[in-house]
């Protein structure tokens, strides 16, 4: 598919920014950066029409980066796509971000500052002072040539196809047969696909190399000791330190691990295997035949709108209205690249949803999960500040994982009741997996970013170590080369530096709102969308306690949590 802007409706009438303006041409954005860097700022008023034309026009030019990412994501191997999302990347990007940076120079210097509502722009104040104290032009071409070489990570493993079962497939289209009961099927599907990614291993292993000295370069250049420090700072890392991580770490050790261990067992037991495999990990161990709620896109939307307007109405209108738009792009095929996100294109302040879907029941949570990305944007539309449309990612993803619970009670759209209890089980042993793949990449990435100069084989050392620190019991003999390379596959790695904690912390607020749900579910359901409805305008805490939740993700907190699951699993 091709995302065409010009079939959406634009329902914000622009203020500032000319309705002819080629967003493509710096020419034709410069002075409108000149006009507002010319502007006095002495007055409250001053200050906040800046920011509310500098919302609008932020808001223009982010959504033209969101179709050209979105187009490339569709369609790798399509070359003008990709040098449409090349041409955003190295030439409109790189101008923008000083001239934003002497903005918020401008904002941070002004006294008028003092007769700004402290309450209403308290977090946008501190987001300013934070990035004109982390920010060093000569960092600029650093960071388009991270997006670069990301750009590169999503091509070749967006061209990853193996053949099996007489037809050429995608790796996500080979992971439904790992849900297949005969044992030889899924064997031998795994090992094509550990086969084809050992391909790419070199280049890939290269690639990361790549990246890692560009951001320890980019940390020196901010003055930091190392990327870690630098990537908490520029992630606006407010509320939390690598400590606490360190004791999420230290909670999913001692909590998670031992339950997903014994949980393990009890599937080998189950299975009557002499010893768990790769491939053995996500089959039904009862010899069950694979949950497959769906066979084309058209009927997972027809269901997942159904299951939104069970949880609320204006959800499920909400949904059917990116349906209806074409802002939906679910199956996977050769060329897409690999994964799934929302994206909002800022401007219409509508959700794009993108994932890989081959009718399976992970695929039916993904959309579940995307969905409540997408509810995030809806529900803050009328925010008038650009930045306060964007929850920090702590919290946008407990407004993705919250939906994956609240849609849980309703999947009998797709399923029998008994098909759908185990859809619901399912939900659950893969959060315990979860939580330990968290801590295992969020780790994996300290450790990166603390040992500078490391070399291929130190890292893979480290790899290993942080598997058998956090991994299961499942046997690996013959193929320990793919074991080494697993981190390949996490995206995050490669595009998104140290964004995955955010996961666990999510997901300790997820289970908070389904266990809410379970006492009142209306109520839950209304602090949810009150929460959402708050966008970033509030500091992180603040947002956990509007939709009722603690915020806390140290070892009490997944003490608390691994009992809940046991509880719930345990048989």
């Amino acid at each position: 598919m091709t995302l065409d802007p010009a079939q959406l409706p634009r329902e914000f009438p622009r203020r500032f920014v000319p309705e002819d303006i080629d967003v493509s041409e710096w020419g034709d954005l410069e002075p409108l950066f000149d006009d507002l860097e010319r502007r006095p700022l002495s007055t409250a008023a001053d200050l906040e029409r800046m920011i509310l034309d500098l919302s609008e026009l932020t808001a223009v030019v982010y959504e033209d980066g969101a179709i050209r990412r979105i187009r490339m994501t569709c369609d790798t191997s399509n070359p003008e796509h990709e040098k449409a999302y090349l041409h955003f990347v190295e030439n409109i990007e790189p101008r923008l971000k000083p001239r934003y940076h002497r903005l918020r120079q401008r904002f941070v210097d002004s006294p008028a500052r003092a007769r700004l509502d402290h309450e209403r722009y308290m977090v946008l104040a501190r987001s300013f002072e934070n990035a004109v104290q982390i920010f060093r032009e000569e960092n600029v071409p650093l960071e388009v040539e991270d997006q670069k070489l990301g750009q590169r990570y999503q091509k070749v493993t967006g061209a990853m196809t193996v053949e099996f079962d007489g037809k050429e497939q995608t790796l996500q289209q080979m992971a439904r047969y790992l849900e297949e009961p005969d044992r030889d099927v899924r064997r031998a599907a795994w090992g094509k696909v550990a086969e084809r990614r050992l391909q790419d291993r070199r280049e890939l292993d290269e690639l990361y190399d790549q990246l890692v000295r560009l951001r320890e370069r980019q940390a020196r250049n901010a003055g930091f000791v190392n990327f870690r420090d630098y990537a908490f700072r520029k992630r606006e890392r407010f509320d939390y330190t690598p400590d606490d991580c360190a004791r999420f770490h230290r909670g999913v050790e001692e909590h998670i691990v031992p339950l997903m261990r014994a949980l393990q067992k009890q599937r080998k037991e189950k299975l009557g295997v002499r010893t768990l495999r790769p491939w053995d990990l996500v089959v039904n161990p009862e010899g069950r035949p694979p949950l497959r709620p769906f066979s084309t896109a058209n009927e997972l939307v027809r269901g997942c709108r159904e299951i939104f307007a069970a949880v609320d109405p204006d959800l499920g209108r909400q949904f059917g209205l990116m349906a209806d738009l074409g802002l939906l792009d679910l199956e996977s095929r050769k060329g897409k690249a690999p994964g799934g996100y929302q994206s909002t294109l800022s401007e219409r302040r509508l959700p794009f949803i993108f994932m890989n879907a081959v009718g399976r029941d992970r695929d039916l949570r993904t959309l579940l999960h995307e969905g409540g990305h997408a509810f995030h944007t809806f529900a803050t539309r009328e925010e008038p500040i650009h930045a306060y449309r964007h929850a920090p990612l702590e919290f946008a993803e407990v407004a993705s994982m919250a939906m994956e619970f609240l849609g849980a009670p309703c999947l009998e759209v797709f399923y029998s009741r008994a098909d759908a209890d185990r859809a619901r089980e399912d939900h659950l042993l893969s959060i315990v997996d979860l939580f330990c793949w968290i801590a295992t990449i969020d780790a994996f990435q300290h450790w990166i970013y603390t040992h500078p100069g490391h070399t291929q084989q130190e890292r893979q050392r480290e790899w290993l170590a942080l598997r058998r620190r956090f991994g299961g019991i499942e046997d690996w003999t013959g193929y320990e080369e793919a074991l080494a390379t697993d981190w390949q596959r996490q995206l995050h790695l490669y595009l998104h530096p140290f964004y995955y904690i955010e996961y666990g912390i999510a997901q300790l607020g997820a289970l908070g709102i389904w266990l809410a749900a379970q006492k009142d579910r209306s109520g839950a359901v209304r602090a949810y969308r009150q929460a959402l409805a708050l966008g970033g305008s509030r500091p992180l805490p603040d947002l956990f306690q509007a939709a009722g939740l603690p915020f806390d993700f140290g070892p009490d907190a997944l003490g608390r949590a691994a009992a809940g699951l046991r509880q719930a699993l345990w048989r």
